[in-house]
């Protein structure tokens, strides 16, 4: 899989872009603030309709314009498409395919995939459980794209249920446990599609964990492929994460004890939204035991294990490295760049040249003052 030409319309920085892409490594060199990694966040933005650097759309939209317009020629598997989205924040995106739309945007996930590598990856084995939810989500839409319809419903029903609670803790009295008394309901969607998700993310986590070993021994020095493990880790006691059915009824009856708690508290405390992925490398948790280096040779092949994953099916994923090699010593910089170098598409940014190991030479671009043009 591939992108042969990318076009965007107020994109973050881009007022107007037309780029040619080409399969193999293509570069974007320039200083910092000159619009490279918005280039590549919009290819990646294409593959799950959300940024690796911001959480909503709104600042995806170039200052003073309503709305932002990503295209891209894809071609995979000998066949090409061209796909679209327009992004309005505050109202529904719009997307289409070879110019026809599509009836809800999210359907346009997962019909180009990427795996991003960027700075702020350490995040994810170093900070807060969202990250790490986040993370397995992302590679769930993209193995699953129907999983995007899945949480998306889990999202609404866990807003709606928590405002619920909100309002019930500060009303009080009668008219609270009227409010309350239609919680069943909300119970029995939040189970449901929260044992679905649980028991997604498992699996995922399950398939991930020999790809994760493999990928560590190779990014850190004398590392054991034993080494680095990922545990996906439920807010509750459950023996049980493969059967939908068993998961919805340990949910219900966590909820159902935890029911005061959340009351008092006017929050949902049960769900997979509480959940965490642990990451562990030998007997002790990365984070607070892992050196810094360390840390970033799990977080490297937290990346490198999605990628293997998603190329099982026999289509390589297009890989972003987003102005990741001035975060990594000389050593990791060419062990990383040895295993990538042979996808079919690799996406590049950097401040500087040097920063790019020889074996990602490829085509390099100078992205300057809103434009990209061939290097030299």
């Amino acid at each position: 899989m591939h992108v042969s030409h990318l076009s965007l319309h107020d994109f973050r920085s881009y007022d107007t872009l037309e780029l040619g892409l080409e399969p193999g490594v293509t570069s974007l060199l320039g200083r910092n603030g000159q619009g490279k990694t918005n280039v590549v966040e919009a290819v990646d933005y294409l593959s799950r309709l959300s940024s690796h650097r911001v959480s909503g759309d709104q600042p995806l939209v170039r200052q003073g314009a309503e709305r932002a317009v990503v295209r891209a020629a894809v071609t995979r598997e000998g066949r090409s498409a061209t796909l679209e989205v327009e992004i309005n924040p505050g109202r529904s995106n719009r997307a289409r395919v070879n110019r026809a739309a599509l009836p809800r945007a999210r359907d346009l996930v997962g019909l180009v995939r990427t795996v991003v590598f960027a700075p702020d990856d350490l995040a994810l084995v170093k900070g807060d459980p969202s990250e790490r939810r986040r993370f397995a989500d992302d590679l769930q839409v993209l193995l699953t794209p129907r999983y995007a319809g899945t949480r998306a419903d889990y999202d609404r029903v866990l807003k709606q249920r928590s405002s619920l609670l909100r309002t019930a803790r500060t009303r009080g009295g009668s008219a609270a446990q009227g409010m309350l008394a239609t919680l069943e309901v909300w119970d029995e969607r939040l189970a449901a599609l929260g044992a679905e998700i649980m028991v997604t993310r498992a699996a995922a986590v399950e398939q991930l964990v020999p790809l994760l070993g493999k990928a560590y021994e190779a990014v850190a020095r004398g590392a054991r492929r034993d080494d680095a493990v990922v545990t996906y880790r439920p807010s509750f006691e459950i023996a049980d994460l493969t059967v939908v059915a068993d998961v919805e009824q340990a949910l219900l009856a966590e909820v159902a004890r935890r029911r005061q708690d959340e009351i008092d508290r006017g929050v949902t405390l049960v769900g997979p939204h509480r959940d965490d992925l642990l990451c562990t490398l030998g007997e002790l948790p990365v984070k607070g035991y892992a050196s810094h280096g360390e840390g970033w040779s799990f977080a490297l092949a937290l990346r490198l294990a999605s990628y293997e994953l998603l190329r099982q099916p026999g289509d390589d994923p297009i890989l972003v490295l987003d102005d990741v090699f001035a975060e990594l010593d000389a050593t990791r910089r060419e062990q990383l760049a040895e295993l990538v170098a042979g996808a079919e598409q690799v996406l590049v940014t950097a401040a500087v040249a040097d920063d790019v190991p020889e074996a990602l030479r490829g085509r390099r671009l100078t992205v300057a003052d809103g434009q990209v043009t061939p290097d030299g």
